[in-house]
């Protein structure tokens, strides 16, 4: 007679021996996609457009496809198609982030790793297609400079006007802040060899002085080089090339080791403080998600079309340098996730938040750019990682002085002051530019 009662040796489920079963990887798929227990799909696309007030801004989709092909004024059209990009990044964000709750922690961090910067891409292969070379290089600088210290910036001045100091994990910050300073010695090299090969003509074949007034040249280059842009020509172009699209290789490779180092072998450093906050539930089924993403992420190629197409006409009639267009305009689209990472400072969430400035830097830097460099040599389009000698100042600076801050795992108001200090300031060089 079998025993009724449970004992210690009884197993918890009955299937046999007490051993759990796996499914397959093709069924636990399979099961995704059948959207068994997840909101049908009339919630799902009622939350996905009317769960945020920032959709309204909607409707500047169809009036900058009207004022795009209506041939309206520049500034309407880039007025426009600007604004239409900014609750479409929003909603790839939420597209993302709900498809990213069904698929797990591996699979949810590289589509995030994917689409986290989907309108930085978009936009930068749109201008690579039009031949904006400086627009490419300024916009994707701006992002990352954007993150570093305005976003950065205003999150640790918002978290320190309602906690005297918040803490973080040092030893993933550092690691991430490590990762930012190699990608920005990645860019300082090609601009000290396009710099040696236009002044000097070699390494090492210089006397003191003649060094000395190379490296003066250097710094006076490059407030030429704001003006005229990137300048290929010379016997360093074709260097230039093999130093680039060899680095972007590089650099693809260093940003996958860095995903396994992040999702895989030391993630625990990577993980928030516990909270009693209940977990997320997903509000859109994994279809619905899906088809939203690939629905924005077109429309977003659109809009960036529009947008790149006016550039050039408004910065001409409107005395608007491009740099300062590349570099502080169109960053600002990315306004949602700026927002919440401030949000999550002012809940004293700092590695959210760093997370969130510091990570989209690293994706920009070490996967965008790189991107961008092979889909140029793939299409013939020649972008390389020589950006203007002041620009690439200007990220070294911006990198340098955001290792200081967080190198002690603190972070108040003051931290925060200073680096939307620099932002302002390097605003407004750009702008007299």
């Amino acid at each position: 007679m079998a025993n009724s009662h449970p004992d210690e040796a009884t197993p918890l489920l009955e299937n046999g021996n007490g051993v759990v079963v796996r499914k397959p990887f093709s069924t636990r798929v399979a099961d995704i996609f059948k959207g068994d227990g997840q909101p049908s799909s009339l919630v799902s696309f009622k939350f996905f457009f009317f769960g945020s007030w920032l959709n309204v801004l909607l409707i500047f989709v169809p009036l900058a496809g009207l004022a795009h092909y209506l041939d309206w004024d520049a500034a309407l059209r880039f007025a426009f198609s600007f604004v239409a990009i900014m609750p479409l990044a929003s909603l790839l964000g939420t597209a993302t982030d709900q498809l990213s709750l069904e698929l797990g922690q591996t699979l949810s961090g590289l589509l995030n790793a994917s689409f986290g910067n989907a309108v930085e891409i978009i936009v930068g292969i749109t201008a690579l297609m039009q031949g904006q070379i400086r627009i490419v290089q300024t916009s994707l600088l701006g992002s990352i400079l954007s993150n570093l210290l305005l976003v950065l910036g205003c999150s640790f001045l918002a978290g320190g006007l309602r906690y005297s100091e918040s803490n973080f994990q040092v030893t993933a910050a550092q690691a991430s802040s490590s990762l930012m300073t190699l990608t920005c010695i990645t860019l300082v090299i090609p601009a000290a060899y396009h710099s040696s090969k236009s002044h000097g003509g070699g390494f090492g074949n210089s006397t003191d002085s003649a060094y000395a007034h190379q490296s003066a040249k250097f710094l006076l280059n490059s407030l030429d080089t704001v003006v005229d842009g990137t300048d290929l020509d010379g016997p360093s172009e074709s260097g230039l090339r093999i130093i680039s699209r060899g680095t972007a290789i590089l650099l693809l490779i260093v940003y996958i080791a860095y995903l396994y180092f992040q999702l895989k072998s030391h993630a625990h450093l990577y993980e928030a403080a516990e909270s009693d906050e209940e977990p997320e539930h997903a509000r859109m089924n994994t279809v619905s998600a899906g088809a939203s993403l690939f629905g924005v992420t077109v429309m977003t190629a659109f809009c960036a079309d529009w947008l790149v197409a006016s550039i050039e006409e408004t910065a001409e009639r409107y005395s608007i340098p491009k740099a300062f267009i590349g570099l502080i305009l169109l960053p600002i689209a990315n306004a949602a996730e700026h927002v919440t990472a401030v949000w999550m400072a002012l809940k004293n969430k700092m590695e959210l938040t760093i997370g969130i400035c510091v990570g989209s830097s690293i994706q920009i830097a070490a996967f965008v750019v790189p991107l961008l460099v092979i889909v140029g040599w793939i299409t013939r389009h020649d972008l390389t990682l020589f950006f203007a000698d002041f620009e690439t100042i200007v990220l070294f600076v911006s990198v340098l002085l955001v290792n200081f801050l967080i190198q002690d795992g603190k972070s108040n108001y003051m931290e925060g002051l200073m680096l939307v200090m620099l932002y302002l300031v390097i605003a407004l060089a750009f702008w007299v530019s």
